[in-house]
């Protein structure tokens, strides 16, 4: 098992756990009103009255419809009926640094040697980022020590996996711009048909699909390559 926490085909799926929410009760009084005798009622005798005597003036005058309130509130737009991005397979349409950066992780992925990625990974204040948490020392034993075999070619089969996926074009124009395989990350996990499914369990197993959905998105292994061609991530969890 993998230090992720996250599983295979062949492996236990790790869920994610959910919170559950407390649900608060107010209990208010009515404040009483004064007591009237009942001899008071039944001993008075009220005079008659005359045609129209006791009631208002404008309670004889026809009731004026009652004008609509304004409608404050403005219809939101509901998520469920927001396409989902575009998901695209072809590599020709990447940008060149972009597509040069993810031949070479493939290519590194597939020769069965974590230490071939190492050239790959950015370093200093913009280091590739391998995990959600805090990561000391080397980062290619950290990736070793997330496959669970010795060798580590297991971390370099989900990355082969991942890479080979679609992918998706996020935050075009913006400075967060990235291209991200595999596209279910960005993907409303609850909508994928069954050719996507299919796609999906190359990666992870139908107990990790079913966690998945009920945490609300894909949280397993992901790769992250901005415009200029830099290896922004490689990470898996939420």
């Amino acid at each position: 098992m993998s230090a992720s926490g996250k599983s295979r085909r062949g492996r236990a799926a790790g869920g994610p756990v959910l919170a559950g929410a407390a649900l608060a009760v107010w209990f208010c009084l009515a404040a009483g009103t004064p007591a009237v005798a009942l001899s008071e009622i039944q001993g008075a005798t009220p005079a008659p009255a005359e045609p129209g005597q006791g009631i208002p003036p404008e309670a004889t005058q026809p009731a004026e419809p009652d004008a609509p309130a304004p409608d404050t509130e403005q219809a939101q737009p509901d998520e469920a009926d927001e396409p989902p991005p575009e998901v695209s397979y072809d590599l020709s349409t990447l940008p060149e640094p972009v597509r040069r950066m993810h031949d070479r992780l493939l290519e590194a992925a597939k020769s069965g040697e974590v230490e071939a990625l190492r050239p790959f990974l950015s370093t200093g204040s913009s280091a590739t980022q391998l995990t959600l948490g805090t990561m000391e020392g080397d980062p290619i034993a950290f990736l070793k020590q997330q496959a669970g075999d010795e060798g580590g070619q297991e971390i370099l089969a989900i990355l082969e996996e991942v890479l080979s996926a679609g992918y998706v074009h996020m935050d075009a124009g913006e400075p967060e711009e990235l291209y991200v395989w595999p596209y279910f990350f960005a993907y409303p996990i609850d909508r994928l048909d069954a050719r996507q499914r299919v796609e999906l369990f190359k990666i992870v197993t139908a107990g990790d699909y079913e966690d998945m959905k009920n945490f609300g998105g894909y949280i397993f292994y992901r790769v992250g390559i901005d415009p200029e061609g830099s290896w922004v991530f490689f990470v898996a969890g939420d």
